[in-house]
């Protein structure tokens, strides 16, 4: 008996393979610039200026000084030492060493003991005669009136250039921004930045340029006094009501 041919089925036609849409990968958000501080509002900050002015009418710089260049001298040694420990330093120190000449040329390892008790003292000679050399031979034994200018002396940054320009010669060439300053504008909301020459920025923008000085020694009389790191007197303050950091005590 004849088999009887299978029929053949129609061939599956292949489906082109469907080509996935890739999800799309969120783009990493760009980390720029931060956003301006909520606080910098121009009415806040200005009643921020008027609660300071209120509390510390006088507020001036608290490293002793008779010039413009133990002021310098002074502001080298207080990098990480107190101005009270500074000041019992310097008491001596510019009896001993009452120019720029004498301390240019003084012997390096007697001055070391000298400053010894500011700690980093090996450091801080070497910038205080470098200094004090520079002031000699290139600026005719006078501090610089410039900020441009006294930034090219060893050991001199912008902090130190303020606090001179500023306290000594009543130049308002920026803001002075030491360890008080960045914390309390930044519990104060004032700048979103961290960088203490973009805190500098921020505070020039928001700041009368009549009040930058007063206001750096106002704002670091009450870092002292008032507005600690650990346990700030936030019942003391006169600024509490306009303050709305999360460290806040009350």
């Amino acid at each position: 008996m004849a088999m009887k041919p299978k029929k053949k089925l129609p061939r599956k036609k292949k489906s082109a393979p469907t080509k996935a849409k890739a999800a799309k990968s969120a783009k990493p958000a760009k980390t720029g610039k931060p956003a301006r501080a909520a606080g910098a509002e121009p009415k806040r900050v200005a009643e921020i200026l008027a609660k300071l002015d209120e509390a510390y009418p006088n507020a001036t710089c608290e490293l002793k000084h008779e010039n413009a260049f133990q002021l310098l001298i002074a502001t080298i040694l207080s990098a990480q030492c107190t101005d009270v420990r500074v000041n019992q330093v310097t008491e001596t120190l510019f009896k001993k060493y009452p120019d720029p000449r004498s301390l240019a040329y003084a012997a390096p390892s007697e001055l070391e003991q000298e400053i010894r008790p500011t700690g980093f003292f090996r450091n801080k000679t070497k910038s205080v005669m470098g200094a004090s050399k520079a002031i000699i031979e290139k600026f005719g034994g006078q501090v610089p009136r410039t900020m441009e200018e006294i930034l090219t002396l060893p050991g001199v940054a912008r902090k130190t250039g303020n606090v001179v320009l500023g306290t000594a010669y009543g130049i308002a060439s920026g803001v002075v921004v030491d360890t008080h300053v960045l914390r309390l504008t930044s519990r104060l909301d004032l700048t979103r930045n961290e960088d203490p020459k973009k805190v500098e920025q921020d505070l020039m923008k928001i700041i009368p340029q009549e009040k930058w000085i007063q206001f750096s020694h106002q704002l670091i009389w009450h870092g002292r006094r008032v507005c600690h790191a650990r346990k700030p007197k936030c019942l003391e303050c006169n600024m509490e009501s306009l303050c709305y950091a999360k460290d806040k005590t009350v």
